[in-house]
């Protein structure tokens, strides 16, 4: 049950991130993206792979962005920050 709410709590959090001005989304979306792939692994050693993939699915979803400039970055090109 606890995993429930803490899962709830990072959704909601991230909501709350993203309805920041850009300039102040940067510490708190950092925090959260890195604590996604241990909430994610929690989910699927608790409650099983299934739904440890609809939860990288909305992940993914969320987070598009700043994945696409991790990505950019790894492979060396420059990616456009919005402002």
């Amino acid at each position: 049950m606890t995993l429930l709410w803490i899962s709830v709590l990072w959704v909601l959090a991230s909501a709350a991130v993203a309805m920041l001005p850009m300039r102040r989304q940067y510490v708190p979306g950092v925090a959260l993206l890195l604590s996604a792939p241990v909430l994610i692994i929690a989910i699927a050693l608790h409650v099983g792979w299934f739904m440890a993939l609809l939860a990288i699915a909305a992940f993914v979803s969320m987070y598009r962005n700043p994945l696409r400039y991790l990505i950019a970055r790894l492979r060396g090109q420059s990616f456009e920050v919005p402002q």
